[in-house]
């Protein structure tokens, strides 16, 4: 294939994806899941070399569009849009690089919040029993038992990256995990079933937080 027809291609799939994750972000603020310009989402445009297209940092997500989505490198420097990527990027890389996900998804519930609070001394905790646990990829039963763990925010994006993949590796079947006070990372092998784990999730932390006030 000529270089031009991949160049083309290449570009077609970042505005296809900006769009996707411009339409969740919207999607996810009607649901009070990210308010004002909480939350950061990322999809994979390229596995070699790495390449990702995610938020811009700063941006309302109610009015989130195609136009605050930058495509970044591996190292997280901007490639193409306007903007500066969240500032969590680190964190989305290394979902990326661990867990093989096709796209990163984060959100700032009030149930994440008050969860990852309650729960912090344990460092995460367990859901387990509740139908809804069937729509995680790869769970077949209500018997499930799911761990999120619970790691501790930081100001400080390479530290708390370095939690992230400690976690990740501790609990390989976990599909997601709380920073604390702040809110809900999980992922997915595309933006459709990232959203489904955001959908199933949040609903989870929200009956167990209900259950448990």
């Amino acid at each position: 294939m000529h270089t031009e027809s991949l160049i083309e291609m290449s570009a077609q799939n970042f505005s296809k994806m900006a769009s996707d994750l411009a339409e969740v972000g919207r999607d996810f603020y009607r649901r009070g899941w990210v308010l004002g310009t909480s939350g950061n989402f990322s999809a994979v445009l390229n596995r070699e070399p790495l390449r990702l297209a995610i938020t811009s940092s700063s941006v309302d997500k109610g009015t989130l569009a195609a136009d605050h989505i930058l495509q970044i490198d591996e190292q997280g420097s901007v490639l193409e849009g306007n903007g500066k990527p969240s500032a969590e990027t680190l964190l989305h890389l290394s979902v990326v690089r661990l867990r093989g996900a096709g796209a990163v998804l984060h959100t700032h519930s009030v149930w994440s919040n008050i969860l990852s609070d309650a729960h912090a001394e344990k460092r995460g905790f367990s859901i387990e029993g509740y139908e809804m646990l069937k729509g995680l990829e790869g769970v077949v039963t209500h018997e499930h038992r799911e761990w999120l763990p619970i790691i501790e925010n930081s100001q400080d994006m390479a530290v708390l990256a370095k939690s992230v993949e400690e976690a990740l590796l501790q609990h390989p079947k976990s599909h997601g995990f709380l920073l604390r006070r702040h809110g809900l990372y999980t992922w997915g092998k595309d933006i459709a079933e990232a959203k489904r784990h955001v959908e199933i999730l949040e609903f989870l932390l929200e009956v167990r937080a209900r259950s448990e006030g």
